[in-house]
C-alpha cells in the first residue's frame, strides 16, 4: 500500500483527515511524534525542531547550519516511518523528503479562510483581526520555509496528487476521496520505488550523522553505494567521514569527492 503525505496549513481540518484515512486504512498516523523520537535519538530539545520545520531560517541560522541540523534529524526520523509503508503523515515537510518515490500519495488539503478564522477564534479566544493575522503569519512563514530551504512554494498545487477544498468536501468526503486513490495501480510500492525510499532514508541517516562537523556534505545512496560530496575536506575530515559511514553495515561502497561536484543522479 503506499505512503501518504498530508499538507495542510494551520487550522484547515488536514489533521483531522489524515486521522480519518488512517483509520479507515488501518495505517499508522504520524505527526508531531516524528519531532519527540528525533529529539530523543539526537539529544536536541523539541521545541527546537519545531521551531525548524516552522519558520524560515533567520541570517544567523544561515551562517551556523543550526536550521539544516535539525531538518536533517527530523528527515531521517521521518524517512524511517515511511519506509515501513502503511503510513499516513500529516504536517509540513513531509513531501519534501520523498521527492521521486512513486509509491507516495501527496494530498493537499485547503480550507475557506472564514472556517480557519473561527476555528482560530473559537480555540485561541481571540477577536476576529488577531485570528486573521495570526494565520496570514504562519502561512507565510511555511511558505518562506520551503522557498529557502527548498526553492518551492508549498502553495503550488503542481507539488501534490490531489487538492482536496474543505467547503462542498466535508472531512469525511476528502478522506474517502484520498482512500479510493490509494488503492489505484499507480501508487501502489514496487521493487523501483522501494529502493528509492531506502536510498533516501540510507543518506538521511548518514546526513544526520555528518551534519555536525560537515554540513556542507551532499549525500546520495544507491543500492549500497553512497557517494558524499565536500568541498575542501582535510585529510583528517575523509578519515572521521569513513569512520562515521562504517557504522552503518548497508553501505557496499562509499564514493568520497574532496572537491566541489555534482552528486550522481
Amino acid at each position: 500500500m503506499p505512503i501518504i503525505t498530508v499538507s495542510r496549513g494551520s487550522y484547515s481540518y488536514g489533521k483531522q483527515v489524515a486521522e480519518k484515512v488512517a483509520e479507515k486504512l488501518g495505517y499508522e498516523c504520524v505527526s508531531r511524534d516524528i519531532l519527540i523520537e528525533a529529539s530523543e535519538e539526537f539529544n536536541v530539545p523539541e521545541i527546537k525542531l519545531d521551531r525548524a520545520i516552522r519558520h524560515a531560517p533567520s541570517c544567523f541560522e544561515k551562517f551556523t547550519f543550526k536550521k539544516e541540523r535539525y531538518i536533517a534529524y527530523i528527515r531521517a526520523a521521518l524517512l524511517a516511518h515511511l519506509a515501513g509503508d502503511n503510513v499516513v503523515y500529516h504536517g509540513l515537510a513531509g513531501h519534501y523528503f520523498v521527492t521521486g518515490v512513486a509509491h507516495v500519495l501527496k494530498v493537499r488539503i485547503l480550507a475557506e479562510e472564514e472556517d480557519r478564522v473561527r476555528l482560530v477564534m473559537e480555540r485561541e479566544g481571540i477577536s476576529r483581526d488577531k485570528a486573521l493575522h495570526y494565520l496570514q503569519v504562519v502561512d507565510e512563514a511555511r511558505r518562506q520555509w520551503g522557498l529557502q530551504l527548498y526553492g518551492i512554494d508549498t502553495n503550488n498545487p503542481r507539488l501534490y496528487d490531489l487538492v482536496l477544498h474543505i467547503k462542498k468536501f466535508s472531512a469525511d468526503d476528502a478522506a474517502e476521496v484520498i482512500c479510493l486513490a490509494a488503492g489505484m495501480h499507480c501508487f501502489q510500492p514496487t521493487p523501483e520505488s522501494q529502493k528509492a525510499i531506502d536510498d533516501l532514508l540510507l543518506a538521511a541517516r548518514i546526513k544526520a550523522a555528518l551534519i555536525d562537523h560537515h554540513p556542507r556534505a551532499n549525500v546520495k545512496a544507491d543500492g549500497g553505494a553512497v557517494y558524499i560530496g565536500l568541498e575542501g575536506a582535510s585529510s583528517r575530515d575523509r578519515e572521521k567521514i569513513q569512520q562515521i559511514v562504517a557504522r552503518f553495515p548497508e553501505v557496499k561502497n562509499l564514493d568520497l569527492n574532496v572537491e566541489p561536484f555534482m552528486v550522481p543522479d
